[in-house]
């Protein structure tokens, strides 16, 4: 393996070093990227032969979760609470994720919930997954919406995961994700961050 694990340094990077408190990015990716898991072996995890030959980069996140791509159909949530209590973490990761569910109903998407830990999905198909990292009294939050990615991309690069909820039940990259604009969606990416941001404004203000 050839290629080089660039060290966490995409645009949410910065809520991990800032010495304030709260704070949130909402973001669309300028171009492909994968992001490993904190706990993730790029051999195990992706396709290497198409990273390679597509030069895509690799990235290492300090958070859980499985591996994941960014592209320029996607839209990437983060966020930071300082100080949280570790009992808190639990509900505050809930809460984050109640945001986008209640950004996307609004946008027009019906029967979004959550699924599995850390996932929301419309019916048995997901739409986000999400991770968080705890460090001290911080806690980091981040997640990927799809709101257009195919699933042909996402499976050129990344392998079926070691760990799965409980829902997708073995099943392959193109039976399990889907994307808004597969269920109809006809809105552009700034309706959609306007909103998740007005949600996320609310919850900071509680």
């Amino acid at each position: 393996m050839s290629f080089q694990i660039k060290e966490y340094d995409l645009p949410d990077a910065r809520l991990l070093q800032a010495e304030s408190g709260d704070d949130y990015i909402i973001w669309r990716p300028d171009h492909t990227a994968i992001v490993l898991g904190a706990s993730n072996n790029p051999l195990d995890s992706i396709i290497i032969a198409a990273v390679k030959n597509d030069d895509i980069p690799v990235y290492k996140r300090p958070s859980g979760g499985e591996t994941v791509i960014l592209t320029p159909n996607t839209l990437v949530i983060s966020a930071v609470l300082a100080p949280v209590r570790l009992q808190d973490v639990r509900k505050r990761f809930r809460a984050f994720n109640d945001q986008i569910l209640a950004a996307v109903t609004a946008i027009g998407i019906r029967n979004v919930a959550h699924r599995g830990i850390s996932d929301l999905a419309i019916g048995e198909q997901k739409i986000l997954g999400s991770a968080v990292y705890h460090s001290r009294d911080r806690l980091f939050y981040h997640s990927v919406l799809n709101v257009g990615e195919t699933t042909q991309t996402i499976a050129r690069y990344i392998k079926h995961p070691g760990r799965e909820p409980d829902y997708r039940q073995g099943r392959r990259h193109s039976e399990f994700i889907t994307s808004l604009k597969s269920v109809g969606y006809q809105g552009n990416y700034d309706s959609i961050i306007n909103r998740i941001a007005f949600h996320y404004q609310e919850l900071y203000s509680v």
